[in-house]
């Protein structure tokens, strides 16, 4: 009987290793399929761009040198211009659509996508103002001077406003890097901002907004605005001595993304904002923009566990996810 059995064991030896092989076989052929799919998809798309880019490349190289020739010798004044005139503008006119909603509750085909029903709705007109004012002073008395400053900064490194216009690869290479610094920098800020020391002095004022709104994303105590807000947004720009265009494009996109990310609704076809909505609604988790990082130093681990988690994918619909996941009943 020992024997049998010592037989049996070793024949199925061979068996388990074969299967364990053939698993790691497959596993590396849809690993390796979906690579090189992702690879073909990349690289078509990436051609196509820089096709379109190359077509539309004279056509906005020579509006970029007629500039220089109109601001020869006022450079900085093209600069602080172009920083500032295009993000806040792209800031504003998202925000006013929001704010319209925010407001009235209308249209209901916005409203619809609240995340957290009965929250604002409306909005108290009261905190909206003051929360305004707050992000009008951060944006000309702070965000403004401080842009000034950049332009003499990127000068030592590069001329922001050099003749030659970015290629299409590297302005994608820049707004990968962009985005990795943005997350290193902001979550730690963020984290530290919520350390006793600087929260109720300081990042407290963000947080008097438990269910925020789009325009709230730049309602903060000024150290906090220059801090988390600025700095981790600007470094990127610094460390690859950016072109004007480049800079534009990544400040209106990260003002876009932020609006986006404090909103309130999860609309369809735009970035969850679950994410960030949790953290104002519980204080403790989702300290990032991306989440990486929060990923691993564990600081999503509550928020994993919620019907918010669920949520928080692109909607491809237009069903509210707050009725296809609704969230549990609440105990009596």
């Amino acid at each position: 009987m020992k024997g049998e059995a010592g037989r049996q064991r070793h024949d199925e030896k061979p068996k388990q290793e074969g299967h364990i092989w053939g698993s790691m076989r497959r596993t590396a052929f849809i690993l390796g399929s979906g690579l090189l799919l992702l690879v073909a998809v990349w690289n078509s798309l990436t051609w196509h761009l820089q096709r379109f880019w190359g077509a539309s490349g004279h056509f906005w190289q020579a509006q970029w040198e007629r500039l220089l020739l109109t601001f020869e010798g006022k450079e900085w004044v093209l600069f602080v211009t172009g920083a500032t005139y295009l993000p806040v503008l792209s800031f504003w006119t998202f925000n006013g659509l929001l704010l319209v909603v925010d407001t009235t509750g209308k249209p209901n085909f916005i409203s619809r996508y609240r995340i957290q029903a009965g929250k604002n709705d409306p909005v108290d007109p009261v905190k909206l103002r003051q929360s305004v004012r707050t992000v009008l002073l951060n944006q000309f008395l702070i965000s403004l001077p401080i842009v000034v400053l950049l332009y003499p900064t990127l000068k030592l490194w590069r001329d922001p406003c050099r003749r030659e216009l970015p290629t299409f690869h590297w302005f994608l290479l820049e707004l990968a890097i962009f985005t990795l610094i943005e997350e290193i920098m902001f979550y730690y800020s963020h984290r530290l901002l919520h350390h006793p020391m600087f929260y109720k002095k300081i990042h407290k004022k963000h947080h008097e907004w438990t269910a925020p709104i789009g325009v709230i994303s730049l309602y903060a105590h000024p150290v906090e605005h220059v801090v988390s807000n600025m700095l981790p947004a600007m470094v990127g720009p610094v460390v690859m001595g950016s072109h004007l265009s480049s800079i534009m494009v990544w400040f209106s996109l990260t003002l876009v993304v932020t609006t986006i990310s404090h909103c309130g609704y999860h609309l369809p076809f735009l970035p969850s904002p679950e994410f960030h909505d949790y953290h104002h609604l519980k204080f403790n988790q989702c300290y990032g923009v991306l989440g990486v990082l929060d990923h691993l130093h564990g600081t999503d681990t509550v928020f994993k566990q919620t019907k918010a988690y669920e949520r928080h994918i692109l909607l491809l619909g237009f069903t509210p996810l707050s009725e296809s996941i609704p969230d549990p009943p609440k105990m009596e």
